[in-house]
């Protein structure tokens, strides 16, 4: 069983890359549908503000830390994760396992034709892996995407609708769906359809990506806003946390 590390009321599992990617596969082979949500800070500070949503967060089954200010705040807080488990690390790695086994994915979210050009992406790189379908992110109805999802029984399912809407739509389905794995993969798709770069290696190592993107997009200035703020709340909830 993982520890658990409380950030401002989220539950993030201490755990390492290798250990996310073997718990992830070993909840594909399960009967019951599982899933898997990648916190930032963003996330986690929108949650704090949030009792209801942090709720929702706290249901997965496995909650790795996908930011490096996630993996700050830890350590502010006298309680250290092992190390950051990036998201779309993470589903890479989980393609290339499932391309040995020959199990499916399905992917869903982004704008017409993103998941289409991610798919092109995963299977040239994954030779052996199962593209189960596709849909984008825009719908009315839960009935006719849950139906499509659901003919194909994916090992595993991606749903990227950006937060809170995907851990949302994922929370209030999961009884309704018949993939193995649910993973909330945020912009995932843009970046394997190519029509979002990420950061550098430089960048990403040095828990810089976030300083790339607002290069790239400033328009992103006032959601970075939430770095500073949520640094302060971890600092004062640290302090107090010392005291105690």
């Amino acid at each position: 069983m993982n520890d658990i590390v409380n950030i401002l009321g989220a539950n993030i599992h201490r755990i390492t890359m290798d250990e996310a990617e073997e718990q992830a596969m070993a909840l594909m082979e399960t009967d019951e549908c599982s899933v898997l949500y990648t916190p930032n800070s963003e996330i986690i500070l929108y949650a704090s503000n949030d009792p209801v949503f942090m709720a929702k967060l706290n249901s997965a089954d496995l909650t790795i830390a996908d930011g490096i200010g996630v993996v700050y705040a830890a350590k502010m807080l006298h309680k250290p994760l092992k190390e950051r488990v990036a998201g779309f690390d993470l589903v890479c790695r989980l393609f290339k396992d499932m391309a040995a086994k020959g199990k499916s994915v399905y992917l869903f979210g982004s704008k017409p034709g993103v998941a289409e050009e991610a798919a092109k992406t995963i299977t040239e790189n994954n030779p052996g892996i199962v593209i189960a379908g596709t849909s984008d992110g825009y719908f009315k109805d839960d009935g006719p995407i849950i139906e499509k999802i659901n003919s194909t029984h994916p090992d595993l399912l991606m749903v990227c609708l950006g937060f809170p809407k995907q851990e949302e739509w994922i929370y209030n389905n999961r009884s309704r769906l018949n993939a193995k794995l649910v993973i909330g993969a945020g912009g995932s798709l843009d970046v394997l359809a190519g029509t979002v770069l990420r950061a550098p290696k430089f960048f990403c190592d040095h828990g810089l990506e976030w300083f790339y993107r607002l290069i790239k997009q400033p328009w992103r200035f006032v959601r970075m806003m939430a770095l500073p703020k949520f640094a302060i709340k971890v600092f004062f909830k640290g302090k107090r946390y010392k005291r105690e």
